[in-house]
């Protein structure tokens, strides 16, 4: 059986990120949880080809074993910085360029980062519509964390804490259910 792999994808824009750490968090707590390994990228990890391309087949070799790794993995956690009430654009970009079959049925955990409390429903009106396009299975506790919930670019409030580790046995459950699935068959 081969290794279950957690991919985390982060919509920021600028390093050092709050958005990127908290997915880190949450990936790593998913795969720990479930056996697997994680890997986490953000925009910047797909580089210079990914703005500019109008389909997969544009990108260079780097970008493009990113988004096969994001296509392939076993679990995802999603996540974007709120701009104006939404994700950022070249979040939305990088899943423009997926087939819309490419995510059917894959369990993810989404998240989002925002100034202030008033972003709050990113998750629930602007990420989880995007991912039911997908026909993902986006897991039924979302997380967001606005800036008073950090310290030091990591995230210290209790209770969002609390939230992610909610999505995390959601998505463990998911998880252990389908194995147990492939195993019975």
């Amino acid at each position: 059986m081969t290794k279950k792999l957690v991919v985390g994808i982060s919509g920021n824009l600028t390093r050092p990120s709050k958005t990127k750490a908290f997915i880190t968090q949450i990936a790593g707590d998913v795969a720990s949880r479930i056996g697997a390994t994680s890997a986490v990228f953000d925009i910047e990890d797909l580089g210079a080809s990914f703005p500019p391309a109008r389909r997969l087949a544009d990108l260079d070799p780097a970008a493009h074993d990113i988004v096969e790794q994001l296509i392939g993995a076993d679990v995802l956690v999603v996540g974007s910085p709120t701009f104006k009430g939404s994700y950022t654009g070249l979040f939305k970009h990088l899943f423009d360029l997926l087939d819309p079959a490419s995510l059917r049925g894959k369990p993810i955990i989404l998240a989002a980062t925002g100034g202030g409390e008033r972003h709050s429903l990113i998750v629930e009106h602007q990420l989880r519509p995007l991912f039911g396009f997908f026909e993902a299975l986006t897991m039924p506790t979302a997380i967001y964390a606005s800036d008073k919930d950090f310290a030091d670019g990591a995230l210290a409030s209790e209770a969002i804490h609390a939230r992610a580790r909610q999505a995390v046995a959601e998505v463990s459950r998911i998880v252990g259910e389908a194995r147990r699935i492939e195993l019975a068959a």
